[in-house]
């Protein structure tokens, strides 16, 4: 991929983290009929981080879900199949709040796929979403509620998280040419 340029290290990941936790519990007033929703594979884990982080904060927990979209991937099934919600691990969604989690916000292909296959599990009362990197570039109307870090990009840029729990390496954030 070439040399690329470390945005966030671990300690900003972990600060963005934290702030984002707040902002969703100052958001919704707490953590009562809140679910937090994290798109396969880096998404779980920021999920899982942030439900830590209100843990500590409100002293209670929230229940977190895994969303495996690629079922929905509209660059990636046939338009006359119904797709099948690969599930794993998803709380009851019906009248909660649920916050999508994901690492990198980008065209919103990816999100709204989620989106479509959270519907398809149950009806939330509301969606919200959370990324950790925000590059732009939007090809849907999806906007974030809860943002890491934004990042202007270059189309011939790519914008890569690592996390400890996937990459086996430390957490960073870093930006590569094409």
């Amino acid at each position: 991929m070439g040399a690329g340029k470390t945005i966030m290290d671990e300690a900003a990941i972990r600060r963005a983290l934290t702030r984002i936790a707040h902002e969703i519990l100052e958001r919704n007033k707490g953590v009562q009929d809140l679910v937090l929703v994290g798109i396969k594979t880096r998404g779980v884990f920021l999920a899982k981080r942030l439900a830590e982080r209100i843990k500590q904060i409100e002293g209670l927990p929230v229940p977190i879900g895994e969303l495996d979209i690629r079922p929905y991937r509209d660059d990636r099934y046939e338009k006359d199949k119904v797709p099948a919600v690969n599930k794993t691990d998803m709380p009851e969604v019906n009248g909660k709040t649920v916050v999508l989690v994901d690492d990198v916000l980008y065209t919103g292909r990816t999100v709204r796929a989620a989106m479509d296959a959270l519907v398809d599990l149950g009806r939330p009362r509301y969606i919200q979403l959370a990324v950790l990197i925000d590059r732009g570039h939007r090809e849907l109307p999806i906007r974030p509620d809860f943002v890491g870090k934004n990042v202007p990009t270059a189309k011939n840029e790519s914008v890569s998280v690592s996390l400890t729990e996937v990459d086996a390496e430390q957490d960073k954030v870093c930006i590569f040419p094409f």
